[in-house]
């Protein structure tokens, strides 16, 4: 056991809280007081104002000078690399350790550098320059397409060779807590001639997670799978927000392209790669072996577990409808960042690159509406007494994850939105 895992802040996280001393997740926060916005960090409820702790000369011998934490965004804290990014944490680590009297002693720094979770707005912590969404769940590919291919050819036979993605849209890219407007579009009915323009009637989520370039790749110049961990600066929630009967009729022949650029939300806490490498996982087993620019040395597999809630407008309370996990991933992030530059496509610092549904083996782990309730046959009943197919306007999702360590939790927070009605 490491020290990190047994070491213990002078600010309180209970055994419950998702930001411990052991996560050290970094963020973008507004406070009530009219200054810009800036980068943070988080133990417990106490949100950290990194600014304060820079201009105080805390990070001069890793930063060199450099004043990345007054940035309206991560982008340029993230493009100094890893190396840099782990050694920031390992100070703030040892800064507010209970043991440590530098912070702890000081009213006035303390006072100036600590805000409460409640007194504060998380904001986009990253510019982002591209967003790519992967399709890396074997349960939801073959659930998929089961549903519209039967189980013969529910694969596609390029699936277990490749990671299947396709480009999504960086502009619509939005922190949790903002509403979404339920999108229109034309769709059309197997038993209709025509199509029919109007809003969506089959809106869904997907339980994903993404995670952020640090330092991009020259064009032209892959990134090497087994070097692609140092390109990736952490992981965040995503709902990938999905119309599916705006979908299915347009998707053939170049795939998702108006169900999906209407929304895609992320929580507002990145964790990095170092927080969650304690909790690695075995590794799905890859079945033919992949080609050897696919094939890694190194296992990214990490025990996340993660949960999906819905409320409508008639609960007091969320209900859970979805316990899934990361390791249920069958391509790693490596994989898919190496696959993505093998043709020399240039990452760069703030590129997003998302999971696609993350489906588990079992209903209770399926990872969308069109699964939950197998393309509508089998509504999922709400507490309130309601039943859902898809996604009515009202209706609240609230995603969270987790990893679970001995007496504490290494997590994400949550992201959550509320449906609002398409406009007139």
């Amino acid at each position: 056991m490491t020290d990190n895992f047994i070491r213990k802040s002078f600010i309180y996280a209970d055994s419950d809280s998702h930001f411990p001393i052991q996560n050290i997740p970094f963020g973008i926060f507004k406070s009530g007081d009219k200054r810009p916005s800036r980068a943070c960090t988080i133990i417990g409820d106490k949100i950290i104002d990194l600014t304060v702790l820079e201009s105080r000369g805390f990070f001069n011998d890793i930063l060199s000078g450099n004043n990345v934490f007054k940035e309206l965004t991560l982008n340029k804290f993230m493009s100094l690399g890893n190396n840099t990014v782990s050694q920031i944490r390992r100070e703030i680590q040892k800064l507010f350790d209970e043991s440590c009297n530098i912070i702890k002693d000081d009213d006035s720094l303390l006072n100036e550098c600590l805000h409460h979770k409640s007194e504060i707005k998380m904001c986009l912590p990253v510019d982002i320059g591209n967003y790519t969404d992967f399709y890396s769940s074997k349960e939801h590919a073959t659930n998929v397409g089961i549903m519209f291919r039967g189980k013969e050819n529910a694969l596609m036979p390029n699936w277990v060779h490749l990671p299947v993605a396709y480009h999504g849209r960086a502009s619509s890219v939005i922190i949790s807590g903002t509403d979404i407007i339920r999108p229109k579009g034309q769709t059309k009915n197997d038993d209709e001639q025509l199509p029919v323009f109007g809003p969506s009637k089959l809106l869904d989520f997907e339980l994903e997670t993404g995670f952020f370039i640090s330092k991009g790749n020259n064009h032209g110049d892959p990134i090497p799978v087994n070097r692609a961990s140092e390109h990736i600066f952490g992981m965040v929630l995503v709902n990938d927000w999905s119309a599916r009967d705006i979908q299915k009729w347009e998707y053939v022949p170049l795939g998702p392209f108006l169900s999906k650029n209407f929304a895609t939300s992320i929580s507002p806490w990145i964790v990095t790669l170092d927080a969650l490498e304690p909790f690695k996982a075995e590794k799905i087993k890859q079945d033919p072996e992949p080609l050897p620019y696919l094939r890694s040395v190194e296992n990214h597999a990490y025990d996340i577990l993660l949960e999906v809630k819905i409320r409508s407008e008639k609960m007091n309370e969320f209900q859970v409808i979805s316990k899934s996990n990361f390791k249920y991933l069958y391509w790693d992030i490596c994989q898919q960042l190496a696959h993505h530059t093998i043709t020399g496509c240039n990452m760069q610092s703030g590129d997003l690159l998302a999971s696609g549904t993350i489906s588990g083996p079992d209903k209770s782990s399926f990872g969308s509406m069109l699964e939950l309730t197998w393309r509508g046959q089998n509504p999922i009943k709400l507490t309130s007494g309601e039943e859902r197919k898809f996604l009515q306007d009202g209706d609240e999702i609230c995603m969270t994850g987790y990893c679970q360590g001995d007496g504490f939790k290494v997590g994400f927070g949550e992201v959550i939105s509320k449906i609002l009605p398409a406009k007139s």
